[in-house]
């Protein structure tokens, strides 16, 4: 019995693609030879480096390098507390004489009482600053681009890597040809490390296993 595995299936199963890793590669001019514009009588001719006075030097082209100034800053704070508190009783009061009198009074009554406290807080702050230079990718019709890149920072016990990928507006890039990275849509920044540094500073691998199955 053959036994096909649809999409939804396949998800369930475990059995899907992986999520292809993030592309942060530098992007290369178009090596196509320029077609050469036949002659028309004027002086000025626009060629392929041609940028408007109101553009300067800015990056509007495939290939074309820009700054990426970080200034991340977050702050986050959660609190949630809960109180309940209740309680309650039953009595009943017997006969104190008679051929009914088989208890006592403290005998036939019932009490109870429940309550709980809850309290959680969290909080979280991130910074990031620097600058990273990228390459832009793709130039769409709207006026924005595509920029992605990455820096490689070799140091004496490991790299570090700062990558950040995302749409920039052309407005947006200043004349020095910078933009700063709350201006960057759909921003993916990733600040990694590998080396030594990084690998002391994470947990191995049975402390990760006993802190997965732990119950507490």
């Amino acid at each position: 019995m053959a036994f096909t595995a649809t999409p939804a299936k396949a998800q369930f199963l475990g059995l899907g693609k992986k999520k292809p890793k993030e592309d942060y590669s530098v992007t290369l001019p178009s090596q196509l030879p320029v077609a050469i514009a036949p002659a028309n009588g004027g002086i000025f001719q626009a060629g392929e480096g041609y940028a408007a006075l109101y553009e300067g030097q800015r990056a509007r082209r495939v290939g074309d390098p820009l700054t990426i100034v970080l200034v991340e800053r977050t702050s986050a704070s959660k609190s949630a507390s809960s109180k309940l508190d209740s309680a309650g009783g039953f009595s009943i009061t017997p006969p104190s004489t008679g051929a009914l009198s088989l208890f006592k009074t403290t005998d036939a009554s019932i009490s109870g009482g429940r309550n709980f406290n809850g309290a959680g807080t969290a909080d979280q702050a991130n910074a990031l600053s620097g600058e990273v230079s990228v390459t832009v990718a793709a130039v769409y019709p709207n006026g924005t681009m595509l920029v992605q890149g990455q820096k490689r920072v070799t140091l004496n016990r490991g790299d570090e890597f700062v990558q950040i990928k995302g749409i920039v507006r052309v407005a947006d890039i200043t004349a020095d040809n910078r933009v700063a990275s709350t201006r960057v849509a759909d921003a993916r920044i990733a600040y990694t490390g590998k080396g030594d540094v990084a690998r002391a500073s994470r947990q191995g691998w049975l402390s990760r296993f006993f802190s997965v199955i732990s119950p507490f």
